[in-house]
């Protein structure tokens, strides 16, 4: 590609690499696929509704000399998370790494007014999809010698959450854990496993869920002073999806928040 080169580094392991990104229609999975598209890797590019989006971003990517296939499934279903890596794979012939950032808050929900059916679509789309979409990339990455999984968790994932956004901190904090148990299990394939925090970081996300009250009050607590972006949390993964700079970080949890959280 041509046109990003001056914004990412050249990470040449990652050329040619096959990648699969969930949620990356659009926020941090968007600026993901656009930077590893960047680095030479084929992506993956997975929407579950936004097509429009999606479309536009792999004709960005298709613009720049990248590759991008778009593949799209509802991250809450796990036969749909193994049908998008098995389709990503067969165009690719073969998957080297996956990155799991599909996700959401669903809604702003107190604890006190948590239904089951909350629970579960949260825990859904956050927690399962990340089982379900590991499980069906495993033996693709086992039988190309290894590879990567990172995982997104959230900085609400250590400190409990903002208000009516406790459950979803909850399954964020599922999959940091999530991230060490596997760690620990594929790294005897060469699978490295690990996973990215990001803070607040101005994205449609929060344009969907959080006031501005909510933006400013957390705002507050950053010492950074601003809000992140989408593209301040890309370098964190490609430095995990490097072998060549991050063979020996296996079972980590990068946290990209400005300051707002220092564990």
């Amino acid at each position: 590609m041509t046109a990003p080169s001056d914004t990412w580094p050249t990470i040449p392991d990652l050329a040619g690499k096959a990648v699969l990104i969930t949620g990356a229609s659009t926020g941090i999975g968007a600026a993901l696929a656009f930077a590893f598209a960047a680095t030479g890797a084929r992506v993956g590019l997975h929407y579950n509704a936004s097509r429009a989006a999606a479309e536009a971003l792999a004709g960005r990517i298709a613009e720049a000399g990248g590759t991008a296939h778009l593949v799209q499934g509802d991250a809450s279903r796990s036969g749909a998370m193994a049908a998008v890596v098995e389709e990503t794979a067969a165009a690719f012939g073969g998957l080297d790494g996956l990155v799991n950032n599909a996700g959401g808050m669903v809604a702003r929900v107190p604890y006190a007014e948590m239904t089951d059916a909350h629970y579960d679509a949260v825990m859904d789309l956050n927690a399962r999809s990340v089982l379900s979409a590991s499980r069906a990339a495993i033996p693709h990455l086992k039988t190309a010698g290894g590879g990567f999984i990172i995982n997104t968790t959230s900085i609400a994932a250590r400190n409990g959450a903002s208000n009516g956004a406790g459950v979803y901190g909850s399954s964020k904090a599922f999959v940091a854990n999530v991230t060490r148990g596997m760690a620990k299990e594929l790294i005897p394939f060469g699978i490295r496993v690990n996973a990215v925090a990001p803070g607040v970081i101005e994205t449609p996300f929060h344009e969907r869920y959080s006031t501005r009250a909510q933006l400013d009050a957390a705002l507050a607590t950053i010492p950074a002073g601003r809000l992140g972006t989408a593209e301040e949390c890309v370098g964190a993964y490609l430095f995990l999806a490097s072998e060549r700079l991050s063979a020996y970080v296996i079972g980590q949890v990068i946290e990209v928040n400005g300051g707002q959280l220092m564990p």
